[in-house]
């Protein structure tokens, strides 16, 4: 019994070591966002994924800054999925270290025209208002 309380302290002190690593969780800055241009949260596709914001024009993948490159690749399946335009929202929480990423992602979408349309938003913590 003791390990098993051992291991399950272990797995909760790493998963919330994790979890402080953020100002906010992704969900928050979704929900703020998506709120403020009247899209729908977590969006169900036909095979059970889930656009995170999906508006009249976009189909949104969030992600923070430094994994901009699962961000392009969600969001591009969105927009084929829902036949709007693809559209990352990276979170911005660590200033200047994270405009690199902001740079790398837009990139490899804009650059020579590689992808014809894409969209690409940020979101800081500052933004967020209480709901």
């Amino acid at each position: 019994m003791r390990k098993l309380f051992f291991i399950v302290f272990i797995f909760l002190t790493i998963n919330c070591a994790h979890c402080a690593q953020h100002q906010y969780s992704e969900k928050t800055y979704q929900e703020h966002w998506c709120k403020a241009r009247g899209g729908q949260l977590e969006y169900r596709l036909s095979d059970k994924t889930r656009v995170d914001c999906l508006t009249d024009k976009y189909a949104v993948e969030f992600d923070f800054a430094n994994k901009w490159h699962e961000c392009i690749g969600q969001a591009l399946y969105y927009g084929q999925k829902t036949k709007r335009t693809p559209a990352c929202v990276l979170i911005m929480e660590n200033g200047e270290k994270d405009i690199k990423y902001l740079r790398r992602l837009r990139y490899t979408v804009y650059n020579k025209k590689k992808i014809p349309e894409f969209k690409t938003f940020t979101i800081k913590p500052e933004q967020i208002i209480s709901f």
